[in-house]
């Protein structure tokens, strides 16, 4: 890993900066909209689908392996970015309330690096999963202003 990045995250900068933007833009001065926190509540999935659909759309470049709506798991398969085909990562993300609450997600990572022709478990760096988790908290909240507002 190079200046503290992850290659997770190398490929979605972009899309981070402009969901930081979206949030800025949407704290504007004018009066909160009053939300409705029940209808996080109201899903045809076991947990909360502004979390669910933001997890979703934080992995969406990653082959996922397993996806479980009720149970509020997602696993991706390995992946390696093009940049950097010696480390590859596999992500877990577990939504654990139907509430949209920092608490309610856990991402956990798993990464490998090509040594000698054989992937070899390596350290992930605590900051990785910390901004994963940011992606996806922002991406939800963004997710549930928009649902207010229509």
């Amino acid at each position: 890993m190079t200046s503290g990045h992850s290659t997770l995250f190398r490929i979605g900068r972009t899309g981070l900066v402009a969901m930081a933007a979206l949030a800025l833009v949407s704290c504007g001065g004018k009066d909160r909209p009053k939300a409705d926190l029940a209808a996080s509540k109201i899903t045809t999935i076991g947990v909360n689908s502004y979390l669910w659909r933001a997890s979703l759309d934080a992995l969406s470049f990653m082959p996922l392996v397993q996806t479980d709506s009720n149970g509020g798991v997602i696993v991706t398969d390995w992946y390696a970015n093009p940049n950097n085909a010696g480390e590859r990562m596999k992500v877990t993300v577990t939504i654990l309330d139907q509430d949209l609450r920092a608490d309610a997600l856990r991402v956990a990572a798993s990464r490998q690096v090509a040594q000698n022709g054989v992937w070899v478990d390596a350290p992930v760096q605590a900051a990785t999963v910390q901004k994963l988790e940011d992606i996806i908290l922002t991406k939800a909240r963004d997710l549930r202003r928009g649902a207010v507002a229509e």
